[in-house]
């Protein structure tokens, strides 16, 4: 039998600022790389990448008690991992519409640390633009090249109609967007501790 979980619950940006406002103990999780967070997140938030999660699955559900505010940079990865937590059981778990786009969009507070390597989306549009751009310019000694820049166009295309982007996914498995200085082990006891209501030792 197939268990079947209904779509995760969202919230817009200005819904979530006044959640955050009335209930200051709401847990916001940011699921991007490391990199990504440094580079701009939400004050509060505890960062717990999407590649991580399965392995600490059975103790963020066992362990949390709150609601629970997935971010990533569009919304799409953060949907998926509510999908995940809620198959695993974890009820109250909602997702920022849009994501750190939406949220930067509307000019809401972000935190940023100094020396952050660039988003995905920034090195997703770099890798993209040069691809295509060294495909045109190349293409006028090897017309065929002119395909590769097509292909590049196509797998954007595909990307914006299916919310996912394979060039995103190949990117964050190079090192710099797998800098491993945070410890899961202390974000997820600072979420657990905010999910609580209590403090981190």
């Amino acid at each position: 039998m197939t268990v079947t979980t209904p779509p995760s619950a969202r919230l817009d940006v200005t819904a979530l600022r006044a959640a955050l406002a009335a209930e200051p103990d709401t847990l916001l999780v940011d699921i991007r790389s490391p990199d990504e967070f440094r580079a701009a997140g939400i004050d509060g938030a505890v960062n717990i990448p999407l590649d991580r999660l399965d392995a600490h699955l059975r103790r963020i559900v066992h362990d949390a008690g709150g609601r629970m505010v997935l971010v990533c940079q569009s919304g799409a990865r953060a949907a998926r991992a509510a999908e995940r937590l809620g198959r695993a059981g974890l009820t109250d778990v909602v997702v920022l519409e849009g994501g750190m786009n939406a949220w930067v969009a509307a000019n809401a507070p972000v935190c940023r640390f100094p020396g952050a390597a660039w988003s995905l989306e920034r090195q997703v549009r770099l890798v993209a633009g040069g691809i295509v751009a060294s495909s045109v310019l190349a293409s006028v000694r090897a017309p065929r090249l002119r395909f590769v820049a097509g292909a590049v166009g196509l797998g954007l295309v595909t990307a914006a109609v299916t919310d996912t982007c394979g060039l995103a996914r190949l990117l964050a498995r190079l090192p710099w967007n797998r800098s491993n200085t945070i410890d899961i082990d202390a974000e997820i006891d600072a979420a657990v501790a905010r999910l609580r209501g209590g403090a981190v030792d």
